[in-house]
Order: C-alpha cells, then structure tokens, then sequence
C-alpha cells in the first residue's frame, strides 16, 4: 500500500555488507544463462552490466551499481522478474530478494541496486501485472490476483535460486527476503506458506491483514468525505498534531515533537479550538478505526494521534486523505478485487454486510494473518518486524494485534511462555515518529539486514539498534530502536539527539 510505488519501492531499508566476498567462477556465462531452462520460465535477458551508472525502467534517475550479471524472466502467466548478480568475487555468498510496494506492478529497480552493492545476489518482480495498467483491469482476472497474493514472490524465489545456482555453480549459503508496506505483508506470507524460502525475513510494515487495512482506510473516507463539512485540510492536520504535541510531547521526559509511544496520550479531539463539528466527529471515528456499525466489532484500528500532519519525508494522514476522492489502492482492491466491477461506487460500502463479502472472497488469497509460524521456526528461520507509530497509511496497532497473535498460538500449541517461545526467533521494533517505512521528525534508518544476518548466521540475537535520522545525507539524530514492548527512556542528561543519552527500559 502507497501513494507512489516507485517512491515506496526505494524505501525497503537494506544493509551494508557483512560478510567478506566469495571467490567463485561463473559456472555459467553470464550470456549463456538466456538458455537456462526453468519450469514455467522464459528467460528474456542475460546480459553484462558494466559497473557505474544504470539507467533502470521508469526510475527518474540513474543508479550506481557493481559489475553484475543482470537476468530477466517470465513466470506464466505473466510474472515478471529480475535477477542480479554482482561479479564473481564481489558477490558474498547470500541472496536478498526484496519486496515490493503499493499494487506493484514494477521492478524494484532501487531495492534491488542496494541489495547488490551490499554483495548480495538479489531478484525483484512485478507480481505479475504491469503498473502501465492505470484501469487495472488484472484485478478481474483470479489467477493474476492469487499471484500477486503470494505466488509471484514464491515464484521469484524459487527461479531467482537456480539462476545463482547455474550462474556461481553453488546455492547461496543463506537466503534472506526484504520488505516494507507491501514488501512486509509478502515477507511474512513467505514466512507463513513457504517457510523453506528463506532464513530471515525483514517485515517493515506489513500490511499482513490486506483486505481490512482498504476498509480501513474507507473508514476514513466515509468519516471525511460523506457529511458536509467534516474535510479535514492539511492545514487542518498540521493545528491537531499540534496540539496533540502541547498535551503529550513532554510526558516521556523529552520535548523534542515525538511520543514514545502514543496510545499513552489520551487526546480528546473536543477540545480543538476554531473546528468544526463534523471535523471533531471525524477526527474521533478516524482515531477510533472502522468497527461494524451493528455490532461493534473492530474491524481494523484507527491512526495514532501524533501523526497527523506532514513530516519531513512524511506526509502525515495526508497520505490517504486528499478532501476529495478515497485513497487510490482502495478502489482496484475493494471494487476489482472484491465487487468485480471496475465502476463501484465506494460511497455504498457497507461496513456491516460487505466485510464478510469481501473477506470470504480474498482473505486466504491476500491476507498474510496465519499466526503459526511455527515450521519457519522449527527450520531456524528469524523473523524482524518493525513499524512507525506515525503511520499514516497502515495502522501500527494491527503489527500489535498480529504478534500479539502469534505469541498466543505459540503458548496454546505449545504449553509453554509464547513469549519466551516467540522471542526465540521474532524481534519487534515499534519506531516513534516514523511515517509509512520511512520519514517523520525521529530517526527512521537502521542497519536491518545486518542485524538479521547476524542473528541467522552467528546465533546474535538482535536487541537494541541505533537508529538514524539523516538530512542532505548528515546523520542530524540518533535514537535506539529497543525490542518491544521495550522503550528508549531519556537518561536524563546529555544530547537529545544522541542515542547514547537513552537507554531501552520497560515502559511505564
């Protein structure tokens, strides 16, 4: 889920190399690998990419990337996918594949260039459908929506390891996916259906629970949009993360426009000065989430206050609200997905009959909510989740609500802590005053991968991260990223913006 793809695409977080280069030979020529035949698959490129820059498809501009070995293929029917593989003595033995964004539909042309200069062989695809299709009318069509589920990315795994294999003329030694937003619902859909695909996965949040995130997200349209006079403005934002920041901001020790955690900030939208009745009305159903109007039943959380208005690289709920017309995803999800009529009229969804429509329809297609994850355990599989508590397009609370799931199914189907169980081989971190994967005013970068790896390949169980704030490529701000439900805590003394200052405690 996101506004724009291609800028979400950028923003799966990758790592610096950790691990020294493997001397092989291509067992394989680059060249000879369009003959390569594969189950179901056209190879349609192989072809030498010299190192420097490289113009990639509908990327503005160019990106740096190693000496590699670029191939391209089909899946049937239609899965399009890319596999690059750095020269032989850069490549470090791992493969990374990365996740996608929004609906998909392209490469993602810069996850995969960090991927590689990081020494990884990496693969990408479009999930079967292309994003020219503006009328996305592949949302008809059952077999391209299953494949953008969960089979594409299977599919991509699968193929993206034989071309390593019969390019080095060994498998990778570790297999590792990477991904945000969409890119961490089909992490953890690998993790769920196909445990045997990777080592370690990196879920940044994951829009696990697809379907119900869209009505969600109509929630706010229909709190917005259907009463007159209840638009509410980006200026408009920006007044009520304001004064969401004069009750809350100091109530973790620290003035510094961050909430450490913001469902301890109990913001009263009636006290809002100069707004509208109507507005105060939406402001409580959107906090709220959307619930079944018969029954009371959540349906899929609200937003968390705090993360209203824009952000330096965030843009606040504005992300989902423009005053005007829904979100752009929630159409082809909802109305082609769901109703199978490209002209749904958004305004008639029904909260109450709908859902069980809907859910009955693509729940076990699209949504990655199966809590046992117990054989990616049992194969030594690691698991790092994070999200930032300023969302503004996928509610945090759900990341919550889905672990706190799989540490229930743990303790039921085994007897024992499921927490102590789950903390075996799951790491959460909950980022405040992150946006959607990235942005906000709080330090939102880490070194994932290398964290992951570590815990995969050394048995080093990540627990506290430094996180970075950066502006014009300068760190200005550094924060630890603590496990939850551990919190960074102020000590007291010393520079705010320094993470040496804070130390992850148990909350309040």
């Amino acid at each position: 889920m996101k506004l724009r793809i291609d800028v979400l695409a950028a923003a799966v977080c990758g790592g610096t190399a950790l691990f020294g280069t493997t001397a092989v030979h291509a067992a394989t020529a680059c060249a000879d690998l369009k003959n390569l035949k594969l189950p179901d698959t056209t190879i349609t490129m192989a072809e030498k990419v010299p190192a420097g820059e490289f113009n990639a498809p509908g990327v503005q501009r160019p990106l740096k990337v190693p000496a590699m070995c670029r191939v391209a293929g089909v899946v049937t029917p239609a899965i399009k996918f890319e596999v690059w593989l750095p020269e032989g003595n850069a490549w470090n033995g791992r493969f990374q594949a990365v996740g996608g964004g929004g609906l998909a539909g392209i490469i993602s042309y810069p996850a995969l260039t960090e991927a590689v200069n990081g020494g990884y062989a990496s693969s990408s695809t479009d999930t079967g459908h292309e994003v020219s299709d503006t009328a996305n009318t592949w949302t008809l069509d059952r077999q391209r929506v299953t494949d953008y589920g969960y089979r594409a990315i299977h599919e991509m795994t699968v193929k993206g390891k034989a071309i390593i294999d019969a390019h080095y003329g060994k498998a990778p030694e570790y297999s590792y996916f990477n991904g945000c937003s969409t890119g961490g619902r089909q992490g953890l859909m690998e993790a769920q259906r196909f445990p045997d695909d990777f080592n370690g996965i990196i879920s940044g949040a994951p829009v696990n629970r697809f379907t119900n995130l869209h009505m969600g997200q109509l929630w706010t349209a229909h709190a917005t949009l259907k009463k007159p006079g209840a638009v509410l403005t980006r200026e408009d934002l920006t007044k009520v993360s304001a004064a969401v920041m004069a009750q809350c901001d100091a109530a973790d020790g620290v003035k510094d426009g961050v909430l450490t955690d913001p469902r301890t900030c109990k913001f009263d939208p009636s006290t809002l000065q100069g707004f509208r009745p109507e507005q105060i009305e939406a402001l409580k159903m959107i906090y709220k989430g959307a619930v079944n109007p018969r029954t009371g039943v959540q349906i899929y959380p609200g937003l968390e206050v705090g993360g209203e208005g824009p952000q330096p690289g965030n843009p606040g709920w504005g992300l989902i609200m423009n005053g005007k017309d829904i979100f752009g995803i929630d159409a082809p999800v909802l109305g082609g997905m769901g109703f199978h009529n490209p002209q749904w009229d958004w305004k008639t969804f029904d909260f109450d009959k709908d859902v069980a429509l809907v859910d009955a329809k693509l729940f076990g297609t699209l949504n990655a909510s199966n809590p046992d994850l117990s054989d990616f355990k049992k194969r030594g599989g690691k698991l790092i989740v994070y999200h930032g508590w300023s969302d503004p397009g996928v509610m945090p609370q759900q990341t919550l609500d889905y672990m706190a799931s799989v540490r229930e199914f743990a303790g039921k189907s085994t007897g024992s802590d499921g927490g102590a169980y789950t903390d075996e081989y799951v790491r959460l971190y909950m980022l405040p005053g992150v946006g959607h994967c990235r942005g906000g005013n709080a330090p939102d970068q880490t070194d994932w991968m290398s964290a992951l790896a570590g815990w995969v390949e050394k048995g080093k169980a990540p627990a506290s991260l430094e996180g970075r704030r950066e502006d014009q490529g300068k760190v200005v701000m550094t924060r630890p990223f603590c496990p939850y439900p551990q919190v960074a805590k102020y000590k007291g003394s010393g520079d705010t913006n320094d993470a040496k200052n804070f130390e992850c405690a148990a909350a309040k």
